[in-house]
C-alpha cells in the first residue's frame, strides 16, 4: 500500500470530514431536541451555496466574508421553517410526518432556485479557491483547510453553547426529556425554534465550502441528503461526537477504498460500512440504545 496516499486519505478524511460534520451537526441538533428528521438540510446547504454564489458575483463580496450575511440569513429561513411548518407537527406521529413536511418545504426551495439560477451547474470561486500550499511533503489545499478551521470554530462555538450557557442547559435538558423540561420551566417551543434555526444556519458555512470545491446545482442536495443522513445514522441520532466522527470516517473510508481498490466503489464503501454498524448497533456508534421520553 502506498504510504502516501494513506496519508491523503486521512488528510482528506480530516478536512473534508469535517465540514460534512459541520452540515451533520445541524441535523443532528435538529433531531436530538425535536424528533425532527429534516430532509431538507440537503437542499439548505445548496441555498447557503447560492446565497454565496449571489453575493460573490453580484456584489463581489468575498466568500468567506459573505458568511457574515448568509449565516444569520439561514438562521432566519431555519426560524420560519419551524413556525410555518415544523411546529404545527404534534403526537406520536411527528417524527414520520417531519419526513414529508421537510421533503415538501425542500421541493418548494429546489423550485424556487430552478426558477432564480436554472438548472445549470455553477461553482464558487475566488483567487484561493484553487491554492495550495506544501507541509512537510504534503499538499494543502487553502480552502479546504480554510473549511477545516471554520468547522472546528463554529463546531467549539456549539460546544460552548451547549455547555457553557444557560440556553445550552435548557437545550440538553430538552435532549433528554421533552415533559420534564417544560415542568421545571423550560419554553420548549422556544428551544425548539432557535434550534432549528441554528441547526440551518451551519449550513451556510458548510454550502459554502461545498460550492466553492463542487460544481452544483438545486438537484445536488439529493446527493448531499444521503451524505448527512448517513453520517447522522452511523454517528448515532441526536449524537454530536458522533457527527463529527462519523463524517470524518465516512470520507476517509471512502477515500482509502477508491485508492486500494477503485474509485467507482468508494461512494458505496461507507454505505456497506453503515449496514454493518447498525446491525451490529442499531443506534449507531454513538447513539442512545433506549429511545428517549417525548
Amino acid at each position: 500500500m502506498n504510504a502516501t496516499a494513506l496519508i491523503d486519505a486521512a488528510k482528506d478524511g480530516i478536512l473534508t470530514g469535517s465540514v460534512y460534520a459541520l452540515m451533520a451537526t445541524g441535523l443532528t441538533l435538529i433531531f436530538g431536541v425535536m424528533d425532527i428528521i429534516n430532509v431538507a438540510q440537503g437542499i439548505l446547504v445548496i441555498l447557503g451555496a447560492y446565497l454565496s454564489y449571489a453575493l460573490s458575483v453580484h456584489l463581489g463580496i468575498d466568500l468567506f466574508l459573505g458568511l457574515l450575511i448568509t449565516i444569520p440569513s439561514l438562521f432566519v429561513v431555519g426560524v420560519v421553517i419551524e413556525r410555518a411548518f415544523i411546529g404545527r407537527l404534534k403526537g406520536p406521529e411527528k417524527t414520520a410526518m417531519s419526513i414529508l413536511v421537510t421533503y415538501a418545504v425542500s421541493l418548494l426551495i429546489e423550485g424556487a432556485l430552478n426558477i432564480i439560477f436554472t438548472v445549470n451547474d455553477v461553482q464558487l470561486h475566488a483567487s484561493y479557491v484553487n491554492k495550495s500550499f506544501l507541509i512537510g511533503g504534503i499538499h494543502f489545499s487553502f480552502i479546504y483547510v480554510a473549511g477545516f478551521v471554520m468547522a472546528v470554530i463554529l463546531l467549539s462555538a456549539l460546544y460552548f453553547m451547549l455547555y457553557r450557557t444557560r440556553f445550552g442547559v435548557s437545550v440538553r435538558a430538552s435532549l433528554a426529556d421533552q415533559t420534564s423540561a417544560a415542568l421545571v420551566g423550560i419554553d420548549v417551543r422556544r428551544v425548539s425554534t432557535i434550534c432549528f434555526g441554528i441547526g440551518v444556519a451551519v449550513t451556510a458555512a458548510g454550502g459554502m465550502v461545498y460550492g466553492a470545491t463542487n460544481a452544483f446545482n438545486a438537484s445536488t442536495s439529493y446527493d448531499l441528503i444521503s451524505r448527512l443522513l448517513t453520517i447522522i445514522v452511523l454517528g448515532g441520532m441526536g449524537s454530536l461526537g458522533g457527527a463529527m466522527i462519523a463524517g470524518v470516517s465516512m470520507v476517509f473510508i471512502g477515500d482509502m477504498v477508491g485508492v486500494l481498490w477503485s474509485p467507482v466503489w468508494s461512494t458505496m464503501a461507507y454505505f456497506v460500512v453503515l449496514i454493518i454498524v447498525l446491525l451490529l448497533r442499531p443506534q449507531g456508534l454513538f447513539g442512545k440504545p433506549i429511545a428517549r421520553v417525548a
